[in-house]
C-alpha cells in the first residue's frame, strides 16, 4: 500500500485510500486549504464522511508533513 501525505496528495491519490471516493477526497482537500493543512493524521476524522472506523482502515497509509512554504 502506498503512503499518502494528507497535505500534498492530489485527489486521485486520496481516492486510493480505503473508503475514500471522489467527494470525500474533495472534502479532504477543502479541509486542508481552509485549515492550513493537517498537523496530525487523526485530524482527517474532522472531515465529514470519515469516522473512526474509516480512519482505522486507512491509518497505516497516512502521513503528514508540513505544507511547503511555497503553497501559501
Amino acid at each position: 500500500a502506498q503512503i499518502v501525505n494528507l497535505n500534498t496528495a492530489p485527489a486521485e491519490q486520496l481516492e486510493r485510500l480505503p473508503g475514500v471516493g471522489p467527494s470525500t477526497a474533495a472534502r479532504i482537500i477543502e479541509y486542508r486549504q481552509k485549515n492550513g493543512g493537517f498537523k496530525k493524521i487523526e485530524e482527517v476524522m474532522n472531515v465529514r464522511g470519515i469516522g473512526e472506523k474509516a480512519f482505522l482502515k486507512m491509518k497505516s497509509q497516512l502521513t503528514v508533513t508540513a505544507p511547503k512554504a511555497d503553497q501559501q
